[in-house]
């Protein structure tokens, strides 16, 4: 299951203010603008890739391509992180969870969940449940039938996951497959410093290959990430098993669809899955 990262106490959970775009009057000679949003979203940002993408991740994480039911998923899978939850892996013990309710009460205080904080804090960094059993887990599930608390974790996975993918992606000279690529190796092992991290991960292929940004073949640079994130996957029990590299992701990449283009069939843990 997901590793929350450490980016996540790092960072302020502020929400992203939300800008409109205007459209100008109707003139059969100059269109209206379109988003800078849309416009931006050519790789795993599009919204029906980003569909995909989570579905995938999904299937690792939840053996399921419905990853819109996973708002209410909480259990504690005994990897010492704690609970882990929701639709990207928020765990109690790492941060993200933490941060997730804070920011939820930030919008919505007096939440179901808003009282579980002094708790989430003192158990952060352990696999503690002190404070939290024995209705957190209900309360969890409770608060998964709020469209507020769905929209906290929309907002959270982007903050701290997916959006910082992306952005690497793109600046590395990477594809849609690239990203999501980057996308899956930080929800499992975060951004921190230590070197099983996304970043370290990124320099362990930086001493292999090069991106295509610095002039490197794409597939050969991805080929370089994914080792590296099979050796990290392999210093730690929890994350041993690597079919979600192995016989997914390297299942893309050997097919040459870059572009992460349906239709996909793939394998996780011994799991079938396929998308039209």
């Amino acid at each position: 299951m997901a590793l929350g990262a450490l980016l996540g106490s790092a960072l302020l959970a502020v929400p992203v203010a939300a800008h409109a775009t205007t459209a100008a009057p109707a003139s059969a000679s100059v269109p209206a603008p379109a988003s800078a949003a849309a416009a931006a979203a050519t790789g795993l940002d599009d919204p029906a890739k980003k569909d995909i993408a989570m579905q995938i991740v999904s299937s690792a994480e939840n053996s399921s391509l419905n990853w819109k039911a996973q708002y209410k998923y909480i259990e504690d899978i005994d990897d010492g992180r704690g609970y882990t939850a929701g639709i990207i892996g928020f765990c109690s013990g790492t941060g993200d969870m933490l941060d997730l309710v804070e920011y939820y009460t930030q919008v919505k205080p007096g939440n179901v969940l808003a009282k579980y904080l002094p708790a989430l804090r003192k158990v952060d960094g352990s696999d503690s449940h002190a404070g939290l059993d024995p209705n957190f887990t209900k309360d969890w599930a409770k608060a998964a039938q709020d469209g507020e608390f769905k929209k906290a974790q929309d907002h959270e996975r982007d903050r701290v996951y997916f959006n910082p993918a992306v952005s690497q992606g793109k600046s590395d000279g990477v594809g849609t497959l690239g990203q999501f690529i980057y996308y899956d190796a930080i929800v499992m092992h975060g951004d921190g410093g230590d070197s099983t991290s996304f970043r370290n991960i990124r320099k362990r292929a930086l001493s292999k290959a090069k991106p295509p940004a610095q002039g490197g073949n794409e597939t050969t640079w991805l080929n370089a990430f994914l080792d590296a994130r099979v050796w990290a996957m392999k210093q730690e029990e929890a994350h041993s098993d690597t079919s979600r590299v192995d016989t997914a992701q390297r299942v893309f990449l050997k097919k040459g669809n870059l572009n992460l283009n349906t239709p996909l069939d793939w394998k996780v843990y011994g799991d079938s899955f396929h998308i039209g």
